[in-house]
């Protein structure tokens, strides 16, 4: 998949193509069932497929105050997208400069003379252009006028069993996702997301008490990507995606490690600050500061607890382990 960050990136003579245009946060079963089967219908068409998002998310710039959690930061959004076939991605960046453009002037640069749309597909509720003045009548308007025709997508539902019976279907949807997550359910925002909820980030230095007690942990960096779910231990994977300063490692030689996530302030010890720390299972030996790694999250094991000496905790750390090793072998 080809990722540009500016429409002029774009080669010469790409298209003609489908675009859609969304912020894809998570890349969840909603957008993957439209993409497979936008990329499905364009290559029957002959055409290429392209994907319109932004960074950062537009709540960010407008009302940053109100701007939800992100599910994915760009890495893990642009790696979900292209799982989903797309030929291309435009990752634009979102400012106010870019949001003062006029529904045409946003069509003709990115739509039009950019990516030579044969097909546009966007939601009914759909909103583009200077103070969002732009919607889906305006978007058929402009088609007509520079010849591409728009497709509207309807809302994807499914009814997997994350909540109560009286949900009954339910639109799939980043803000369900963190719905799930602020509750520590990852196992059925997997569900919903179709893939394991991740976050990202560059190891650093603990208080490398995980080691003293013989479990060693990789700390992550507390700016790392994604939306860290609820305090708790949690039954999930390790991949390194980028050594200590090296280059990207290529996705098929990130081999998975299982790891026991915990995820939380330490309140045994009085902490204070939140954090997020892996034990890679039955590994003393890994050397991880100052690389890049993904956690995958699978299930939560338990919620935090403070415990009343070291012994206690950990005995409740051999428990966490073999549930974990559980969990992962099945």
């Amino acid at each position: 998949m080809q990722c540009w960050t500016e429409v002029r990136q774009v080669p010469e003579g790409f298209g003609p193509s489908v675009v859609t245009i969304g912020n894809f946060d998570g890349v969840h079963r909603g957008h993957a069932s439209v993409l497979s089967r936008m990329v499905a219908d364009a290559r029957d068409r002959g055409l290429a497929t392209v994907a319109i998002t932004f960074s950062p998310h537009p709540q960010q710039v407008h009302r940053p105050e109100a701007a939800p959690p992100l599910l994915t930061g760009d890495a893990d959004r642009l790696e979900l997208l292209a799982g989903t076939g797309l030929d291309a991605v435009l990752l634009v960046e979102y400012t106010l400069d870019f949001a003062r453009q006029s529904p045409e002037e946003f069509v003709r640069t990115y739509l039009v003379d950019g990516l030579h749309a044969r097909s546009v597909v966007v939601g009914r509720d759909v909103r583009f252009g200077r103070d969002n003045t732009g919607d889906l009548s305006t978007m058929r308007e402009l088609g007509t006028r520079y010849g591409f025709t728009v497709q509207v997508i309807d809302d994807v539902t499914g009814a997997p069993d994350v909540t109560a019976a009286e949900e009954g279907d339910r639109r799939w949807s980043s803000t369900w996702v963190r719905e799930l997550l602020a509750a520590g359910d990852v196992r059925a925002a997997s569900t919903v997301l179709g893939h394991p909820h991740r976050i990202r980030g560059l190891v650093v230095h603990g208080d490398a008490r995980g080691r003293e007690l013989g479990f060693p942990t990789a700390n992550l960096e507390p700016e790392s990507e994604g939306m860290v779910p609820a305090d708790g231990v949690y039954a999930g994977w390790l991949r390194v995606v980028r050594p200590q300063g090296g280059e990207r490692v290529p996705v098929p030689e990130c081999a998975p490690l299982p790891a026991a996530i915990s995820v939380g302030t330490n309140p045994t010890f009085d902490g204070a600050q939140r954090r997020v720390e892996a034990y890679v299972l039955d590994r003393t030996d890994l050397d991880l500061y100052g690389a890049q790694v993904v956690l995958e999250f699978v299930a939560r094991m338990r919620p935090t607890l403070r415990f009343t000496d070291i012994d206690a905790l950990i005995s409740q750390m051999h428990i966490d382990v073999a549930g974990v090793r559980e969990v992962l072998d099945a």
